[in-house]
């Protein structure tokens, strides 16, 4: 009977190892990719534990700092990339503001992909009339542009981070929503949706048990890629005065604070711009190979090269 019992358990963690070292190696085989996800997993570090390091040093105060250039190493290695207009740490301030900038961006991401799934499922799945209804509500939202609606929204109410996550989410539901609708129609023709439905599967088991694992995939490439969107556009509302107030801080915020030093102090805006540039080109790079890591029809193209080296 233990053995009986331990034997599938054994198998099943054999083949998820056996599944996570061929996308490792797929991973690797792919430098721009594999450097792309080490920059990544160092900025969510940075995120998680970075303001529980350097908050204090990121908000302590030195003007005889005030501005000091980059590589100037004398008043400590936080100093390194220099100091702002009141003589605090860039350094540690980007590590710091790591922490809203992934924090919003992923809320938002998360709230979007979520709402517009379950609104694309239904879309998909349930009769025309509701299905028209919804693609009109979507098709309300795309009518405005996405900066303009959050602007106007922001104007009205507090800049608060729960607020940007909302106004960013809703604007970006119909891009999940309409991709999961246009997946669903393929799927539900596919012979084995039939099969469940002569089997007498329910309605929410066929949505939930057999069509949306098809989907996620999709979804989550479109995610990868949309977090770097989602960044990017609350690096703009920061940098229009109308994301993040002081005392908290975005990179998108730094480089608003530091762009009126551009001319004699271009390193208070460069290195927090320069982290949003390379976030989001990581995050590119990163949703380029999943789109071919997760579909078995493109696959080979990785695959074929571990094949070759080894």
């Amino acid at each position: 009977m233990t053995m009986s019992s331990t034997l599938p358990s054994t198998q099943i963690s054999t083949k998820q190892r056996g599944k996570a070292h061929v996308l490792l190696g797929m991973l690797w085989r792919d430098k721009f990719a594999f450097f792309a996800t080490v920059f990544l997993i160092l900025a969510v570090l940075c995120a998680l534990f970075g303001p529980m390091l350097l908050r204090e040093a990121a908000v302590a105060q030195n003007l005889r700092a005030r501005n000091l250039a980059p590589f100037t190493l004398e008043r400590g290695w936080l100093f390194l990339l220099g100091a702002d207009a009141l003589g605090r740490p860039l350094l540690a301030r980007i590590v710091v503001a790591a922490q809203n900038t992934l924090m919003i961006a992923a809320g938002a991401v998360v709230c979007s992909g979520v709402v517009g799934a379950l609104l694309g499922l239904v879309a998909g799945y349930s009769s025309e009339r509701l299905s028209n209804v919804i693609m009109r509500l979507a098709d309300v939202i795309m009518s405005f542009p996405s900066l303009l609606l959050a602007v106007i929204v922001l104007y009205m109410l507090a800049p608060s981070v729960g607020n940007i996550v909302i106004v960013l989410a809703i604007t970006r539901i119909p891009v999940y929503l309409r991709t999961t609708r246009a997946e669903v129609l393929e799927i539900r023709q596919r012979m084995f949706v039939q099969a469940a439905k002569v089997m007498g599967a329910s309605s929410l088991r066929i949505v939930f048990r057999h069509i949306l694992p098809m989907v996620v995939p999709t979804l989550v490439t479109i995610a990868t890629l949309d977090f770097a969107f989602v960044m990017l556009a609350e690096s703009s509302l920061s940098f229009l005065g109308i994301g993040i107030q002081p005392p908290e801080v975005t990179w998108g915020l730094m480089v608003a604070q530091g762009k009126q030093y551009l001319t004699n102090a271009w390193w208070l805006a460069f290195w927090p711009g320069l982290a949003i540039i390379l976030t989001t080109l990581s995050l590119n790079l990163l949703s380029n190979w999943m789109r071919v890591a997760l579909d078995p029809a493109q696959r080979w193209r990785l695959e074929i090269g571990g094949r070759k080296n080894g």
